[in-house]
């Protein structure tokens, strides 16, 4: 990896850093959206979600926000003790390692700040295995195979979930 990697706050000044990716038809691949066409679009996502969102920061390298990490919530008394987290990374950064420190800090960072979060969980196409060794990397335990789990981009999809408990260790 070339350069430390940092975890921050999105501000809108950060637009068009993430328009890299968000516009990006190969990075939108494996995610749930499709690439982004329109700058303005981008913008009200990002007002409307990212810098309203408890925990959604930008992958900083050089700098520069280079990609996203995120937790999300999920609804009733029962699940307050997890949350999935979710990331993406500019094409240019692949295979650097960006990914996986953002990860790692991400899931720390996470550990140390909600205090009832007791389990972290990841879904992950089938078909990402790149997407799956960041989560390994970490420390991440592959829990199943999920078939036909989800419908995204017209076609059912086979998902692999991962977890980290509090307690595991990482392993890097």
């Amino acid at each position: 990896m070339a350069a430390p990697v940092s975890l921050r706050r999105f501000d809108l000044s950060d637009l068009d850093d993430f328009w890299v990716w968000a516009s990006d038809k190969h990075v939108a691949a494996n995610c749930t959206w499709d690439a982004y066409t329109s700058k303005d679009d981008l913008r009200r996502f990002m007002e409307e979600n990212v810098l309203t969102s408890p925990w959604f920061r930008a992958i900083i390298v050089n700098g520069r926000p280079v990609g996203a990490v995120s937790l999300k919530s999920f609804n009733g008394a029962d699940s307050q003790c997890r949350r999935e987290i979710g990331y993406v990374l500019a094409r240019e950064w692949w295979g650097k390692g960006v990914a996986t420190a953002a990860v790692r800090i991400a899931t720390e960072a996470a550990m140390s700040e909600i205090k009832e979060l007791e389990r972290l969980e990841a879904l992950v196409e089938k078909g990402n295995k790149a997407s799956q060794r960041v989560l390994e990397k970490v420390g991440f335990q592959r829990e199943g195979l999920l078939r036909n789990y989800c419908w995204n981009k017209g076609a059912t999809r086979d998902m692999v979930m991962y977890s980290f408990i509090r307690g595991d260790s990482f392993l890097i």
